[in-house]
């Protein structure tokens, strides 16, 4: 069992995200937080939408700027919304964000996270894919989320598990806990592997 198998590992969740700590702690998994250097989330032109969240999931791992000892593992995680053939990451602005919003309304939206798992002898990556289906929002209900909410550290302008999910969310294919930004049993699974190769 994994709670168990894990107890002699330090897990290290590098994100600033309150919202995958509190999903990681969900999990009954013991770990660290850690803070990265601002990472240069940018990413090649050539890149499919799933490889996306993967390469810049990498790039923040390779940023993490502490040693890895044999039984530490460093977890990255990065999260896009996919809509219209356009990625959507964290806006800009009030104006960026409003237009992600204007775009996902009366829409169907992927949420794709990439997840990097490193520990000091191997990587290994995933990407997980939710599609997601919002009814048809008016400028002024637009207008309420930005004003009210917190749209700008988000990929895609929104937090499902805020005010806007709970009033427009249709249904989800997928993970809902990888639209929240860690897909939990993914992850969970994806430890388990991790650590039994190295067993």
């Amino acid at each position: 069992m994994l709670l168990d198998d894990i107890k002699k590992y330090n897990i290290i969740l590098a994100s600033q995200s309150q919202r995958r700590v509190e999903l990681m702690r969900g999990l009954g998994l013991n770990f660290i937080q850690a803070e990265l250097s601002d990472t240069d989330e940018s990413y090649p032109d050539n890149l499919a939408k799933n490889e996306i969240p993967v390469y810049v999931a990498q790039k923040k791992s390779n940023s993490y700027n502490q040693k890895l000892n044999e039984n530490d593992i460093l977890i990255t995680v990065d999260t896009i919304v996919w809509c219209n053939g356009e990625m959507f990451g964290k806006p800009k602005n009030k104006s960026d964000a409003f237009r992600m919003l204007k775009t996902i309304s009366n829409n169907t939206h992927e949420v794709l996270s990439g997840v990097c798992l490193r520990s000091a002898t191997k990587n290994r990556n995933f990407v997980v894919a939710s599609t997601v289906h919002f009814k048809a929002f008016t400028d002024d209900e637009i207008e309420f989320y930005i004003n009210n909410y917190q749209p700008y550290d988000k990929a895609g302008a929104y937090g499902i598990q805020e005010w806007i999910g709970f009033s427009g969310l249709i249904k989800i294919e997928g993970s809902y806990f990888n639209v929240m930004g860690l897909p939990s049993q993914n992850l969970y699974a994806e430890l388990e592997m991790f650590i039994n190769e190295n067993q």
